[in-house]
């Protein structure tokens, strides 16, 4: 049997965007380990066979011992392992195994998934340019270990990291997001209802256009008392671009907005609403929300942002806006507010888009054939 381990931020991140593939290693196979921070989710992920190991990733990353600390743990991990591929998710997890592996006589194969290149390379403060020239440094010594894949969501990411590593052809691949369950994620008509309803899921950052999101709503229901704003998902208390409760609070009793905090029930949140939107300037990678509503029907409208816009079809399947402009998500919104056979026509295009696109059962089995590859690779 083959050793597998993921390494990823947090144990609820890993089950949305990636158990599925670590289940069908297991029916394969695999060994399959997790190391990452848990926080509810330890014995339900051990019930289903994976192998846990606690490594405390910090949210926040501003002490550099702990950092280094955390890049001890991952080094000693994989050590004690004897792994055959070892495959990181996110930036954090990404660089830290990148760094490990350079230290091993022998490491094992290496998967990264850069699923979007986060604040740093979008920012355009001070601070920000600075942390991007040591994280650009450090992607460098991450990528030089030789047996290795990296996986990007979009190309806009993929030219970015290859002009920094200059990765050859065959030591990455684009696999557009993380794949939707299309059972679940199925396709409903609309509500016939007086009410348009506008939802936007996400982790509330303010990268995420969480505040372009309230300003619209405050620009529109001056004048359309009808259609209703829904927030769905929670405040990220260790990350300082989080937005706070008081301002979920004040938005509320304005009347703007309805906070829905996390929720285990997205498919029928979204099978309730008319439209939805997620107006990013992250660094996404391909946003699972969005993927998922494309998957319910439902037409969309995200920024000209990478990754945001590799979601949709423009004019086809929803309506590209630019990015930190209220005024423009406003307007795109009456405008599919006020065209109900335009959005339903989206709807059906974005649920086609889905299924040609985003089946998780492509997406597992394009990480399987690659790990198989990989150790193909090891061998000769």
């Amino acid at each position: 049997m083959k050793n597998l381990l993921y390494i990823v931020n947090v144990d609820w991140f890993f089950i949305s965007h990636r158990l599925p593939i670590a289940l069908k290693a297991i029916e394969d196979g695999y060994n399959v380990h997790l190391a990452c921070a848990f926080t509810d989710k330890k014995a339900l992920l051990e019930e289903l066979g994976i192998i846990c190991h606690v490594i405390p990733f910090s949210r926040s990353g501003n002490s550099f011992i702990r950092e280094f600390k955390t890049i001890c743990l991952i080094y000693r991990l994989i050590h004690r392992l004897k792994l055959d591929i070892v495959h990181a998710i996110t930036i954090k997890p990404v660089i830290y195994t990148g760094l490990s592996l350079r230290l091993l006589k022998k490491p094992p194969a290496f998967v990264a998934a850069i699923s979007g290149l986060g604040y740093v390379f979008t920012a355009d403060n001070l601070k920000a340019k600075f942390t991007k020239s040591f994280v650009t440094l450090l992607y460098k010594i991450a990528f030089s270990v030789k047996n290795k894949i990296v996986i990007f969501q979009n190309t806009n990411d993929q030219a970015i990291l290859n002009s920094i590593a200059k990765l050859q052809e065959s030591e990455q691949t684009l696999i557009r997001g993380s794949g939707v369950n299309l059972d679940s994620y199925s396709y409903k008509e609309e509500p016939n209802s007086d009410q348009i309803i506008v939802s936007m899921a996400c982790r509330l950052l303010k990268e995420k256009g969480v505040y372009e999101f309230v300003e619209a709503a405050k620009l529109i229901k001056n004048s359309y008392s009808n259609i209703v704003f829904w927030l769905i998902g929670n405040i990220d208390i260790e990350n300082p671009h989080s937005v706070t409760d008081i301002e979920l609070t004040h938005w509320e009793k304005l009347g703007l907005i309805t906070v829905y905090g996390h929720r285990d029930d997205i498919p029928e949140l979204f099978a309730q609403s008319h439209i939805i939107t997620l107006p990013s300037y992250y660094g996404e990678g391909v946003p699972k929300v969005l993927i998922e509503a494309a998957a319910c029907g439902r037409p969309i409208i995200t920024t000209d942002n990478p990754g945001c816009k590799d979601s949709i079809i423009p004019n086809e399947t929803g309506l590209l806006i630019p990015i930190k402009n209220s005024e423009k998500l406003a307007e795109a919104i009456l405008c599919l507010a006020n065209n109900k056979l335009q959005r339903i026509n989206f709807g059906q295009k974005a649920r086609a888009f889905a299924e040609q696109n985003f089946d998780i059962e492509d997406v597992v089995d394009k990480h399987l054939f690659l790990y198989k590859n990989l150790l193909i690779s090891t061998n000769t």
